[in-house]
């Protein structure tokens, strides 16, 4: 009898599994790294070589923050940044999208380019004029002045545009004769045969917006109780001196990518859709 050979296919899938989970752990790494930090005493961050797991986990570091950050007042006002951003994106996307995909006019490839074209801007070149137009509205040193500039976003147009370009125009016309107006055909046809897209651009959006830092913090002029609780966890740093309080800074940390991870959790099969789909359609 011959001796029993793995197939090389079995030793590919292996390898390959061997590779996707050292990349997934070196990911994850300092978001671990960051929660025990968190769970540390001030003794346990101090040391050398650094301790990796608690000796005693505490949640100290969690009530110091409290103290040191209004993280009540900060956390509404990201949300409020994060959630109209994202609703104003995923809406402006959708109704954009479907027309520059299923709408014929003078000059629409001319101006998706153009659109297309702002995508490869730098954010800080757009920094001043902005910054110059919100104060000729009057919206600076407020969160207004933060969400107004970013209430469209050609990722999103351009995406949105890609995905509703495999909606069956059938379907569409369909509708039109049965007599449904344009934003019936849009938010009860179209929206969801893109729901994949639509879940994959919240999450970006929502990321996006939650995580940002030079525009706020521009626009906001020190207006602390305007601030998102990005910059608020900032003022930690100061606290950071001598590796003292790294366990609170991490806490701080912890608290702030609490929301973009609880999104993502529920967001995941949605957003792993998505990829399949551009997989297959490409």
């Amino acid at each position: 009898m011959r001796p029993y050979r793995r197939h090389p296919r079995t030793w590919r899938r292996g390898a390959l599994t061997l590779v996707i989970l050292a990349i997934a752990v070196a990911a994850a790494f300092p978001l671990v790294w960051m929660v025990l930090s968190s769970l540390k005493t001030p003794e346990e961050s101090m040391q050398v070589p650094p301790v990796w797991w608690p000796g005693s986990p505490n949640l100290n570091a969690f009530t110091e923050v409290a103290g040191v950050v209004n993280l009540g007042r900060s956390f509404i006002n990201s949300a409020f940044i994060a959630l109209v951003t994202t609703v104003a994106i995923v809406v402006t996307s959708l109704m954009a999208g479907y027309a520059f995909a299923k709408y014929r006019f003078k000059g629409r490839d001319w101006l998706f380019a153009i659109l297309i074209a702002t995508m490869f801007l730098p954010p800080i070149v757009t920094l001043i004029p902005l910054y110059r137009l919100t104060g000729y509205l009057g919206l600076n040193a407020n969160l207004l002045g933060v969400v107004v500039p970013n209430l469209a976003n050609a990722f999103g147009i351009f995406l949105m545009r890609q995905y509703i370009k495999g909606v069956p125009d059938d379907l569409i016309d369909a509708a039109r004769v049965d007599g449904a107006s344009e934003f019936l055909i849009l938010f009860k046809i179209v929206a969801p045969s893109v729901l994949p897209a639509i879940a994959a651009l919240t999450l970006f959006a929502f990321v996006y917006h939650w995580n940002s830092y030079l525009w706020p913090l521009t626009v906001l002029q020190g207006n602390t109780d305007q601030y998102p609780i990005v910059i608020s966890l900032s003022r930690l740093l100061s606290y950071n001196r001598g590796a003292m309080n790294t366990g609170l800074v991490m806490a701080g940390a912890t608290l702030a990518v609490l929301p973009p991870v609880i999104l993502f959790v529920f967001l995941q099969r949605f957003f792993v859709d998505s990829i399949v789909a551009t997989g297959v359609k490409g």
